[in-house]
Protein backbone atom coordinates (compact mmCIF):
# COMPACT_ATOMS: atom_id res chain seq x y z
CA UNK A 1 0.00 0.00 0.00
CA UNK A 2 3.16 2.53 0.16
CA UNK A 3 2.41 5.10 -2.63
CA UNK A 4 3.58 3.97 -5.77
CA UNK A 5 2.42 7.05 -7.48
CA UNK A 6 2.20 11.06 -6.42
CA UNK A 7 0.22 11.08 -3.34
CA UNK A 8 -1.51 14.13 -2.46
CA UNK A 9 -3.05 14.43 1.10
CA UNK A 10 -6.03 17.53 1.18
CA UNK A 11 -6.57 17.14 4.86
CA UNK A 12 -5.58 19.52 6.83
CA UNK A 13 -2.29 20.62 8.29
CA UNK A 14 -2.67 19.33 11.47
CA UNK A 15 -4.41 16.21 10.84
CA UNK A 16 -1.25 15.42 8.21
CA UNK A 17 0.78 16.68 10.74
CA UNK A 18 -0.63 14.24 13.44
CA UNK A 19 -0.44 11.18 10.74
CA UNK A 20 -0.58 10.40 7.00
CA UNK A 21 0.30 7.53 4.26
CA UNK A 22 3.88 7.74 4.21
CA UNK A 23 5.43 9.22 1.44
CA UNK A 24 2.29 11.61 0.90
CA UNK A 25 2.54 15.21 0.13
CA UNK A 26 0.59 17.73 2.20
CA UNK A 27 -2.03 19.76 -0.31
CA UNK A 28 -4.60 21.30 2.09
CA UNK A 29 -7.81 22.30 0.47
CA UNK A 30 -8.42 24.14 4.33
CA UNK A 31 -6.35 25.75 7.02
CA UNK A 32 -7.03 24.11 10.42
CA UNK A 33 -9.26 27.22 11.09
CA UNK A 34 -11.20 26.76 7.75
CA UNK A 35 -11.73 22.76 8.25
CA UNK A 36 -13.06 23.61 11.87
CA UNK A 37 -15.34 26.59 10.30
CA UNK A 38 -17.01 23.82 7.63
CA UNK A 39 -17.38 21.00 9.83
CA UNK A 40 -19.30 23.44 12.74
CA UNK A 41 -21.74 24.16 9.29
CA UNK A 42 -21.85 20.84 8.27
CA UNK A 43 -22.77 19.56 12.47
CA UNK A 44 -24.81 22.74 13.12
CA UNK A 45 -26.90 23.82 9.91
CA UNK A 46 -26.39 21.78 7.01
CA UNK A 47 -24.50 19.93 4.33
CA UNK A 48 -25.55 22.71 1.78
CA UNK A 49 -24.17 25.27 4.47
CA UNK A 50 -20.85 23.24 4.96
CA UNK A 51 -20.96 23.44 0.60
CA UNK A 52 -20.70 27.13 0.21
CA UNK A 53 -18.13 27.79 3.10
CA UNK A 54 -15.86 25.21 1.55
CA UNK A 55 -16.26 26.78 -1.87
CA UNK A 56 -15.99 30.48 -0.20
CA UNK A 57 -12.53 29.12 0.52
CA UNK A 58 -11.90 26.88 -2.19
CA UNK A 59 -12.70 29.10 -4.90
CA UNK A 60 -9.84 31.44 -4.60
CA UNK A 61 -7.37 28.90 -3.75
CA UNK A 62 -7.59 27.22 -7.40
CA UNK A 63 -5.62 28.39 -9.47
CA UNK A 64 -2.27 27.92 -6.78
CA UNK A 65 -3.25 24.57 -6.13
CA UNK A 66 -3.16 23.65 -9.66
CA UNK A 67 0.59 25.37 -9.92
CA UNK A 68 2.01 24.40 -6.61
CA UNK A 69 0.76 20.64 -8.08
CA UNK A 70 2.99 21.57 -11.19
CA UNK A 71 5.80 22.57 -9.00
CA UNK A 72 5.85 19.01 -7.44
CA UNK A 73 5.71 17.13 -10.25
CA UNK A 74 8.63 19.36 -11.71
CA UNK A 75 10.38 18.86 -8.50
CA UNK A 76 9.92 15.10 -8.33
CA UNK A 77 10.86 14.39 -11.76
CA UNK A 78 7.87 11.80 -11.85
CA UNK A 79 8.52 9.78 -14.94
CA UNK A 80 8.19 5.91 -14.13
CA UNK A 81 4.92 3.97 -14.76
CA UNK A 82 4.18 3.12 -10.64
CA UNK A 83 2.85 -0.67 -10.66
CA UNK A 84 -0.69 -2.02 -9.46
CA UNK A 85 -1.05 -1.47 -5.32
CA UNK A 86 -4.45 -1.63 -3.95
CA UNK A 87 -5.84 0.54 -6.62
CA UNK A 88 -2.74 2.66 -7.26
CA UNK A 89 -2.45 2.07 -10.40
CA UNK A 90 -1.39 4.46 -13.74
CA UNK A 91 0.58 4.11 -17.03
CA UNK A 92 0.46 7.89 -16.69
CA UNK A 93 3.47 10.06 -15.72
CA UNK A 94 1.28 12.80 -14.31
CA UNK A 95 -1.21 10.13 -12.62
CA UNK A 96 -2.41 12.01 -9.09
CA UNK A 97 -4.02 9.79 -6.36
CA UNK A 98 -6.04 12.45 -4.04
CA UNK A 99 -7.48 11.68 -0.78
CA UNK A 100 -9.20 12.95 2.62
CA UNK A 101 -10.14 11.95 5.69
CA UNK A 102 -13.20 9.36 4.36
CA UNK A 103 -13.22 9.85 0.43
CA UNK A 104 -15.56 12.67 0.46
CA UNK A 105 -16.11 16.65 -0.33
CA UNK A 106 -12.74 17.32 0.14
CA UNK A 107 -10.95 15.05 -1.99
CA UNK A 108 -13.80 15.07 -4.72
CA UNK A 109 -13.13 18.91 -5.11
CA UNK A 110 -9.59 18.80 -5.25
CA UNK A 111 -10.09 15.48 -7.35
CA UNK A 112 -12.25 17.90 -10.00
CA UNK A 113 -10.00 20.41 -10.25
CA UNK A 114 -7.04 18.73 -11.22
CA UNK A 115 -8.99 16.82 -13.56
CA UNK A 116 -10.09 19.85 -15.50
CA UNK A 117 -6.70 21.06 -15.66
CA UNK A 118 -5.83 17.87 -17.24
CA UNK A 119 -4.24 15.88 -14.68
CA UNK A 120 -5.03 11.88 -14.80
CA UNK A 121 -6.48 11.38 -11.27
CA UNK A 122 -7.77 9.12 -8.73
CA UNK A 123 -9.14 9.02 -5.07
CA UNK A 124 -8.66 6.87 -2.44
CA UNK A 125 -12.18 5.14 -1.62
CA UNK A 126 -13.09 5.75 1.96
CA UNK A 127 -9.82 8.10 1.85
CA UNK A 128 -7.11 8.00 4.99
CA UNK A 129 -9.29 6.27 7.17
CA UNK A 130 -9.46 3.42 4.69
CA UNK A 131 -5.42 2.91 4.48
CA UNK A 132 -5.96 3.04 8.27
CA UNK A 133 -7.84 -0.47 8.49
CA UNK A 134 -5.33 -1.97 6.28
CA UNK A 135 -2.67 -0.57 8.30
CA UNK A 136 -4.14 -1.96 11.53
CA UNK A 137 -4.58 -5.36 9.47
CA UNK A 138 -0.80 -5.50 9.13
CA UNK A 139 -0.92 -6.47 12.49
CA UNK A 140 -2.77 -9.23 12.98
CA UNK A 141 -0.50 -10.99 10.87
CA UNK A 142 1.70 -13.72 11.99
CA UNK A 143 5.19 -12.97 10.52
CA UNK A 144 8.36 -15.01 10.25
CA UNK A 145 10.55 -13.19 13.12
CA UNK A 146 14.03 -13.70 14.35
CA UNK A 147 14.90 -11.71 17.21
CA UNK A 148 18.56 -9.96 17.96
CA UNK A 149 19.16 -9.69 21.92
CA UNK A 150 22.00 -8.46 23.77
CA UNK A 151 22.06 -6.47 26.93
CA UNK A 152 22.15 -2.47 26.40
CA UNK A 153 25.52 -1.61 24.50
CA UNK A 154 25.74 -4.79 22.71
CA UNK A 155 25.91 -2.91 19.26
CA UNK A 156 22.20 -4.46 17.73
CA UNK A 157 21.32 -1.69 15.62
CA UNK A 158 24.70 -2.06 13.57
CA UNK A 159 24.72 -5.67 14.03
CA UNK A 160 21.37 -5.37 12.39
CA UNK A 161 22.22 -3.13 9.63
CA UNK A 162 25.69 -5.71 9.02
CA UNK A 163 22.71 -8.11 8.42
CA UNK A 164 21.23 -5.89 5.83
CA UNK A 165 24.28 -5.63 4.23
CA UNK A 166 24.80 -9.05 3.68
CA UNK A 167 21.26 -9.69 2.30
CA UNK A 168 18.67 -10.25 5.03
CA UNK A 169 15.60 -8.51 5.86
CA UNK A 170 15.53 -6.60 8.62
CA UNK A 171 12.91 -4.09 10.57
CA UNK A 172 14.19 -1.16 12.28
CA UNK A 173 11.96 -0.74 15.01
CA UNK A 174 14.04 2.20 16.44
CA UNK A 175 14.85 3.50 13.16
CA UNK A 176 10.87 4.03 12.71
CA UNK A 177 9.95 4.80 15.75
CA UNK A 178 13.07 7.90 16.04
CA UNK A 179 13.95 6.50 20.03
CA UNK A 180 16.63 4.03 20.81
CA UNK A 181 14.22 2.76 23.89
CA UNK A 182 16.37 3.66 26.92
CA UNK A 183 15.68 6.77 28.94
CA UNK A 184 18.33 8.24 26.98
CA UNK A 185 16.82 7.28 23.66
CA UNK A 186 16.09 10.73 22.53
CA UNK A 187 19.69 11.93 22.48
CA UNK A 188 20.66 13.13 18.98
CA UNK A 189 17.27 11.64 17.73
CA UNK A 190 14.51 13.72 15.44
CA UNK A 191 10.86 14.33 16.97
CA UNK A 192 9.57 10.73 17.36
CA UNK A 193 6.20 10.24 15.00
CA UNK A 194 2.80 9.93 16.71
CA UNK A 195 1.66 6.51 17.92
CA UNK A 196 -0.40 6.51 14.33
CA UNK A 197 2.22 7.90 12.54
CA UNK A 198 4.73 5.06 13.48
CA UNK A 199 2.21 1.95 12.55
CA UNK A 200 1.92 4.06 9.44
CA UNK A 201 5.68 3.30 8.74
CA UNK A 202 5.39 0.05 10.43
CA UNK A 203 2.74 -1.23 8.29
CA UNK A 204 4.45 0.10 4.88
CA UNK A 205 7.67 -1.33 5.61
CA UNK A 206 6.13 -4.94 7.01
CA UNK A 207 3.78 -5.22 3.98
CA UNK A 208 6.29 -5.84 0.54
CA UNK A 209 8.26 -8.45 3.19
CA UNK A 210 5.46 -10.35 5.04
CA UNK A 211 5.82 -13.58 3.40
CA UNK A 212 10.02 -13.16 4.05
CA UNK A 213 12.37 -14.01 7.75
CA UNK A 214 12.44 -10.49 9.17
CA UNK A 215 15.19 -9.97 11.38
CA UNK A 216 14.30 -7.09 14.08
CA UNK A 217 15.79 -6.30 17.35
CA UNK A 218 14.56 -7.27 21.21
CA UNK A 219 12.54 -4.07 21.94
CA UNK A 220 9.87 -3.14 24.97
CA UNK A 221 6.74 -2.85 23.61
CA UNK A 222 7.24 1.31 24.23
CA UNK A 223 10.37 2.44 22.57
CA UNK A 224 10.16 5.86 24.01
CA UNK A 225 6.70 7.24 23.56
CA UNK A 226 4.75 4.62 21.11
CA UNK A 227 4.35 1.26 21.16
CA UNK A 228 4.73 -2.04 19.35
CA UNK A 229 1.21 -3.07 18.19
CA UNK A 230 0.03 -5.68 20.64
CA UNK A 231 0.09 -9.00 18.09
CA UNK A 232 2.97 -7.99 16.49
CA UNK A 233 4.99 -7.96 19.23
CA UNK A 234 3.37 -11.08 20.65
CA UNK A 235 4.99 -12.46 17.34
CA UNK A 236 8.28 -11.09 18.32
CA UNK A 237 8.21 -12.52 21.92
CA UNK A 238 7.73 -16.30 20.60
CA UNK A 239 10.41 -15.57 18.00
CA UNK A 240 13.51 -16.86 18.43
CA UNK A 241 16.35 -14.88 20.31
CA UNK A 242 19.79 -15.09 18.70
CA UNK A 243 21.68 -13.33 22.09
CA UNK A 244 25.19 -11.42 21.43
CA UNK A 245 26.78 -11.80 24.33
CA UNK A 246 29.07 -9.46 25.16
CA UNK A 247 31.55 -8.80 27.96
CA UNK A 248 30.08 -6.23 30.42
CA UNK A 249 33.44 -3.87 30.36
CA UNK A 250 33.06 -3.56 26.57
CA UNK A 251 29.48 -2.95 26.44
CA UNK A 252 30.68 -0.29 28.93
CA UNK A 253 33.04 1.67 26.44
CA UNK A 254 31.09 1.32 23.64
CA UNK A 255 27.64 3.25 25.07
CA UNK A 256 30.20 5.70 27.03
CA UNK A 257 31.49 6.71 23.52
CA UNK A 258 27.99 7.03 22.61
CA UNK A 259 26.45 8.72 24.97
CA UNK A 260 29.41 10.18 26.83
CA UNK A 261 29.19 13.22 24.24
CA UNK A 262 25.82 14.66 25.16
CA UNK A 263 25.67 17.46 27.69
CA UNK A 264 25.23 16.72 31.01
CA UNK A 265 22.08 18.56 31.65
CA UNK A 266 20.41 16.14 29.02
CA UNK A 267 22.00 12.91 30.87
CA UNK A 268 21.02 14.42 33.96
CA UNK A 269 17.39 14.71 33.10
CA UNK A 270 17.53 11.36 31.23
CA UNK A 271 19.02 9.86 34.85
CA UNK A 272 16.34 11.41 36.91
CA UNK A 273 13.33 10.25 34.38
CA UNK A 274 14.07 6.83 35.73
CA UNK A 275 15.06 7.39 39.21
CA UNK A 276 12.05 5.39 40.74
CA UNK A 277 13.27 2.02 39.34
CA UNK A 278 16.69 2.79 39.63
CA UNK A 279 16.79 3.89 43.49
CA UNK A 280 17.35 6.90 45.19
CA UNK A 281 21.30 6.30 46.57
CA UNK A 282 22.22 5.20 42.32
CA UNK A 283 20.28 7.91 40.87
CA UNK A 284 22.32 10.17 43.33
CA UNK A 285 26.10 7.99 42.88
CA UNK A 286 25.35 7.95 38.66
CA UNK A 287 24.43 11.63 38.91
CA UNK A 288 27.49 12.65 41.33
CA UNK A 289 29.82 10.34 39.16
CA UNK A 290 28.93 12.76 35.76
CA UNK A 291 29.07 16.22 37.57
CA UNK A 292 32.68 14.65 38.49
CA UNK A 293 32.93 13.92 34.83
CA UNK A 294 33.79 10.17 35.63
CA UNK A 295 31.34 9.53 33.07
CA UNK A 296 32.65 5.64 32.54
CA UNK A 297 31.44 5.17 36.27
CA UNK A 298 27.97 6.74 35.88
CA UNK A 299 27.25 4.61 32.90
CA UNK A 300 28.67 1.56 34.80
CA UNK A 301 25.87 2.51 37.46
CA UNK A 302 23.12 2.69 34.82
CA UNK A 303 24.28 -0.58 32.25
CA UNK A 304 23.94 -2.74 35.83
CA UNK A 305 20.40 -1.03 36.11
CA UNK A 306 19.49 -1.68 32.41
CA UNK A 307 21.20 -5.64 32.39
CA UNK A 308 18.64 -6.41 35.33
CA UNK A 309 15.66 -4.55 33.66
CA UNK A 310 16.62 -6.42 30.39
CA UNK A 311 17.07 -10.04 31.71
CA UNK A 312 13.68 -9.53 33.73
CA UNK A 313 11.91 -8.67 30.67
CA UNK A 314 14.36 -11.79 28.58
CA UNK A 315 12.78 -14.25 30.88
CA UNK A 316 8.90 -13.31 30.49
CA UNK A 317 8.99 -15.26 27.45
CA UNK A 318 7.37 -18.50 27.42
CA UNK A 319 10.12 -21.70 26.60
CA UNK A 320 12.69 -19.27 26.73
CA UNK A 321 14.74 -22.14 27.09
CA UNK A 322 13.70 -23.17 23.48
CA UNK A 323 13.78 -19.87 22.05
CA UNK A 324 17.27 -18.31 23.37
CA UNK A 325 20.23 -19.03 20.99
CA UNK A 326 23.43 -17.83 22.89
CA UNK A 327 26.31 -16.28 20.97
CA UNK A 328 29.52 -14.95 22.58
CA UNK A 329 31.26 -12.22 21.88
CA UNK A 330 34.32 -10.71 22.39
CA UNK A 331 33.35 -7.07 22.14
CA UNK A 332 30.63 -4.97 19.64
CA UNK A 333 32.29 -5.62 16.66
CA UNK A 334 28.89 -5.66 14.27
CA UNK A 335 31.14 -7.76 11.04
CA UNK A 336 32.55 -10.09 13.26
CA UNK A 337 29.44 -10.24 15.37
CA UNK A 338 27.43 -11.15 12.50
CA UNK A 339 29.60 -14.04 11.21
CA UNK A 340 29.39 -15.51 14.90
CA UNK A 341 25.37 -15.51 14.77
CA UNK A 342 25.93 -17.03 10.89
CA UNK A 343 27.82 -20.13 12.34
CA UNK A 344 24.38 -20.55 14.64
CA UNK A 345 22.11 -20.25 11.90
Amino acid sequence: MAPACLVLDVRSPGEFAHAHIPNAISLPLFSDEERKVVGTAYKQESREKAIKAGLHYFGPKMAAMVEQVEQIIASKKIAASPKNNQGFITSNPQTIVVHCWRGGMRSAGVAWLLDLYGFNVFTITGGYKTFRKWVLQQFEKQYDLKVIGGYTGSGKTPLLHQLQQTGAIIVDLEGLAAHKGSAFGDLGEPPQPSQEMFENLLAVTLEPISNKCIWLEDESQRIGSVQIPNTLYQNKQSAAVYFIDIPFDERLKYITAGYGKFPKDRLISAIVRIKKRLGGLETKTAINYLLEDDITNCFAVLLKYYDKWYLKGLHKRDNLTELLNNIPCKKVDAAANVAALNKLC
